[in-house]
């Protein structure tokens, strides 16, 4: 079996994570796509959202072998940055994992793309007829695989490098539909000889809002709607301004919100709550979340509050919105069938801003209960936005080439494979639309705590799963 250095998708790794890449603005990334095609003579294309397919030719006497396809994203969350359009991301090495400083890494899916990217770079590599094809928008609405050609993709056989379960072949995923509400609001001179109170929640482990939705982790959504209620039930106030979660598809590790409320005791009030608080955070998500907190302290005043009867809207809107796990599966062991997650909830020019992502393996349900999310929030004034709807994916696990697969992972490393559907949402439904008859096997690297500060990936699975997607590219031809 060929075995290219490692150290060539790593360094490939470096130059994208160089390039700053959070969804909607994958401009720079496609240009290095294109260009990486063009230094090595290979065959491209691009389309009108930037998703870029590379051919590269069979390796010679494997010409007559199927075409097999290399599926990844090139867009990531990006957490942690200040400006993510230009911000860098520094990575470092701890032991045998790969982590960034201060922001999200990017291994997702970063990592995969490099790995085929680097086989696009080496002749050495055994391979029959190969498409790489790199999607955008992937992580905020999937609208680049939604929207790809028909005739952009001639594969039918699909290695997708975006699984971040090392000891699987992913062989499922959840459908998933990402609404945008948005509540009218009207501003006015704030009130005089009022007292101001910046209300922080922050230290959150956040994550992914799928495949990390049932670890009981703290949404800041949860504790910023209680102490708001609590405060309402007391003394009337104003509100200034909300900024909650960092990305549509993250559970908010962290919130802030300026109100206005008259001084003395009702502003001693909302001051006592942050011990309160801070010792309910304990006894709830002490467990989970650890370093999550409630800082409350005076601020500067700002100009303007919004009408309050936009704050009761939402508040009202949130109390009827499910946040995190609905329904386990019945059918799969141990899995979400239905989530809903509650991503962003901040203040725009005339509205207050919220995203909600439904997944569900039934498409049905996640249809029906994102039907019921946007009645909910229409029946308190706001308009929804449908940014994407995701099919969920369901392969046939008995199919030769999860087998071959299966068999590759078998022989190279010594071990079978789980074969499992999981609680996020893959392109692979928009592929199998798309492209009838098309079949996906989904493998990567143990990336842990994706789209959050914390997300890292284990360096040794990346080694195993580039072993493994050189001998299944040898076996395919």
């Amino acid at each position: 079996m060929n075995q290219p250095n490692i150290q060539r998708v790593f360094d490939i790794f470096k130059q994208l994570n160089a390039i700053p890449r959070p969804s909607h603005h994958e401009q720079r990334v496609a240009d290095f796509l294109c260009r990486f095609a063009e230094q090595r003579g290979l065959e491209f294309e691009r389309d009108a959202e930037n998703c870029v397919v590379i051919r590269k030719p069979a390796t010679p006497g494997h010409e007559a072998a199927e075409p097999i396809v290399l599926l990844n994203h090139m867009d990531m969350v990006c957490v942690g940055m200040n400006d993510p359009l230009n911000d860098p991301i520094e990575a470092y090495i701890d032991g045998d994992w790969m982590k960034a400083r201060g922001t999200s890494l990017g291994a997702d899916n970063g990592i995969g793309l490099s790995m085929a990217l680097a086989v696009l770079d080496d002749d050495s590599i055994t391979h029959g007829p190969l498409e790489v094809i790199t999607t955008t928008n992937e992580e905020d609405g999937m609208s680049g695989a939604a929207q790809l050609a028909p005739d952009f993709l001639h594969g039918r056989k699909v290695i997708n490098l975006d699984s971040e379960d090392y000891d699987t072949i992913t062989t499922g995923a959840a459908g998933a539909c990402l609404q945008f509400h948005r509540i009218p609001i009207s501003r006015r001179n704030s009130p005089e000889g009022h007292s101001w109170l910046k209300i922080c929640f922050s230290g959150g482990l956040g994550g992914h809002s799928g495949v990390d939705i049932n670890k009981g982790r703290c949404s800041a959504v949860i504790p910023l709607w209680g102490l708001l209620q609590a405060i309402a039930a007391e003394y009337e106030f104003d509100v200034a301004d909300i900024n909650l979660g960092e990305a549509n598809a993250s559970i908010a590790s962290s919130a802030h919100i300026i109100i206005c409320i008259p001084p003395g005791e009702a502003a001693q009030f909302v001051l006592d709550q942050q011990t309160l608080m801070n010792n309910w955070l304990n006894e709830q998500f002490g467990s989970t979340d650890p370093n999550m907190r409630c800082d409350i302290d005076y601020c500067e005043p700002l100009d303007t509050v919004i009408n309050r009867e936009a704050l009761e809207a939402l508040m009202l809107s949130l109390e009827a919105t499910p946040q995190g796990v609905v329904k386990m599966s019945d059918s799969i062991k141990d899995t979400v069938e239905t989530s809903n997650n509650v991503g962003r909830i901040i203040f725009e020019q005339d509205h207050i801003f919220v995203s909600t992502h439904t997944r569900s393996f039934n498409d049905s349900v996640m249809a029906q209960l994102s039907r019921d999310i946007a009645d909910n929030f229409a029946r308190n004034g706001a308009t929804t936005e449908l940014i994407m709807e995701a099919p969920a994916w369901q392969e046939d696990q008995h199919s030769q080439f999860l087998k071959i697969t299966s068999d590759t992972f078998n022989d190279v490393l010594g071990w079978r494979p789980r074969m499992v559907a999981m609680h996020f949402v893959l392109e692979a439904g928009f592929f199998v639309r798309h492209y009838p008859g098309i079949q996906i096997a989904s493998i990567g690297p143990r990336i842990v705590e994706p789209h959050s500060t914390s997300e890292r990936v284990q360096l040794s699975t990346v080694t195993d799963i580039w072993k493994v997607l050189l001998e299944l590219l040898r076996r395919l031809a």
